[in-house]
């Protein structure tokens, strides 16, 4: 790094000059006040052969503290101001000038330009020069001007103290480090002032990034699920009816009675299963973007058809393989009320299970889960549900990215249903979720019969 670069000079960010506000307002006119109530008390033993008259002190007053005003906006203006305003007061109000106040006005300054200057290129050479001027100004006044002569009056007048050094030299050294001590703190102050600021808006840019990520991810997942959804839809009608079509058409030829009426109807029916099935491929299409299907889209390519219910013995055995004592338990209104779900509803259950159980395994210390499905009504309406509960707690360093809870809420919405995700208080989690039943023709709505639930017992060999 050159010498440009010691205040940032070779970094890319630029700190922003907001407009002048009110609170610059305030912070201006209040330092004016204090430095005029601090002058009226030195004004009051001071004496009057040597004090100016009081409207050049409150001129001078004001033309050091109004530039105060813009110290954010123009911060380097404002430096180079306070630096003038000290010089003009120091050598022509000295009153005003070597007071702590005014000192501080100066300190400010110069404090606000090392901190609010965007191009840190052009704050190095201004403080630069303007410490190099201090130096200049030092020497000059030593020198050539009055400041030895006033020492020397002052030594005469007083018996001096004893040093290691000579009383001139010990005057002149205390005088330049003091000084530069003033200087350089003011500098170093506003550089780790503008550092901070720099370190806040890279986080909360890094912060804003990730959660545009982190949007993106929760749409994608959105869009797969229903993509993925659209297909399972696909499969599930699409089966029955092709299924429809073949059996209108094998009854197309095989009627007698009333053939034209018959072959006509039956015809129409194979006519629709046809099309209903062109159309749902060419929706599936328009959804997926394209006729192929991408292998990188995260859909599964599998012409396996869709798991239901009745495999969910088999999915809760995969679990209790890895470790994990799952109780499976269906409670049914009436028997076989389960099984006759639709089946868009029972892989919709099946996929909540899997995903629940997946999340106890990944997130979870418990090393027993509860599976249980309901199909019972209420108000008049049937509904199915699933509940899964663990006794668990959350297990450190595997937090998830939450897409696929997004998933199962997205299912949830897409049948009109309901959900319950979340820890439970007295411990371990809970995810429910319920579906309504649509009524079917020939479906009895009277007093259900009760059933007796049917545990499946766990397996052995679960986790201690």
């Amino acid at each position: 790094m050159d010498w440009l670069g010691v205040l940032g000079g070779d970094d890319a960010w630029e700190r922003d000059n907001p407009p002048i506000s009110r609170q610059d307002w305030i912070i201006a006119l209040a330092v004016m006040a204090g430095v005029a109530l601090m002058l009226e008390l030195f004004r009051a033993f001071a004496p009057a052969d040597q004090m100016r008259s009081p409207w050049v002190q409150y001129l001078m007053l004001a033309g050091q503290c109004l530039p105060l005003v813009a110290r954010r906006r123009h911060p380097l203006v404002v430096a180079l101001l306070g630096f003038l305003g000290f010089f003009v007061a120091a050598t022509y109000v000295p009153e005003l000038g070597y007071q702590t106040f005014t000192m501080v006005i100066t300190f400010f300054a110069l404090y606000s330009g090392t901190a609010w200057a965007s191009d840190r290129r052009q704050a190095t050479l201004v403080l630069g020069g303007l410490l190099v001027a201090m130096m200049v100004w030092m020497a000059w006044d030593i020198s050539l001007g009055h400041a030895i002569d006033n020492f020397r009056e002052a030594r005469d007048e007083k018996e001096l103290g004893h040093g290691i050094l000579p009383p001139l030299v010990s005057w002149v050294l205390y005088s330049t480090v003091a000084n530069l001590v003033y200087v350089l703190g003011a500098i170093a102050m506003g550089q780790s002032a503008w550092r901070q600021a720099r370190d806040r808006d890279l986080l909360e840019r890094s912060a804003r990034t990730i959660e545009q990520q982190s949007r993106e991810l929760q749409e994608q997942a959105v869009v797969q699920e229903r993509l993925r959804i659209a297909r399972e839809l696909h499969d599930v009608v699409a089966h029955h009816v092709s299924v429809m079509g073949i059996q209108a058409a094998g009854a197309r030829r095989l009627l007698d009675r009333d053939p034209s009426a018959a072959t006509q109807a039956l015809e129409n029916v194979e006519d629709s299963a046809r099309q209903a099935v062109t159309q749902m491929r060419g929706l599936l299409g328009a959804l997926r973007g394209s006729g192929e299907q991408d292998p990188s889209d995260g859909l599964d390519a599998s012409r396996d058809p869709q798991p239901s219910l009745a495999e969910l013995d088999s999915l809760v055995h995969c679990f209790r393989a890895d470790g994990l004592s799952v109780e499976l338990t269906r409670v049914e209104r009436r028997p076989g009320a389960l099984e006759a779900l639709p089946l868009p509803v029972q892989l919709s259950l099946y996929r909540t299970v899997q995903e629940a159980l997946s999340n106890v395994v990944r997130h979870s210390t418990a090393t027993r889960a509860c599976v249980t499905l309901r199909s019972n009504q209420r108000g008049g309406e049937d509904f199915v549900e699933v509940e899964v509960l663990d006794d668990g707690r959350p297990r450190a360093g595997t937090s998830g990215s939450g897409l696929g809870l997004l998933g199962m809420r997205e299912r949830v919405h897409s049948h009109g249903g309901s959900s319950e995700i979340g820890p439970r208080v007295t411990g371990g989690y809970r995810v429910r979720v319920r579906f309504p039943v649509p009524s079917t023709p020939g479906t009895p709505t009277g007093t259900p019969n009760p059933v007796t639930p049917t545990p499946v017992t766990p397996a052995t060999g679960a986790r201690p």
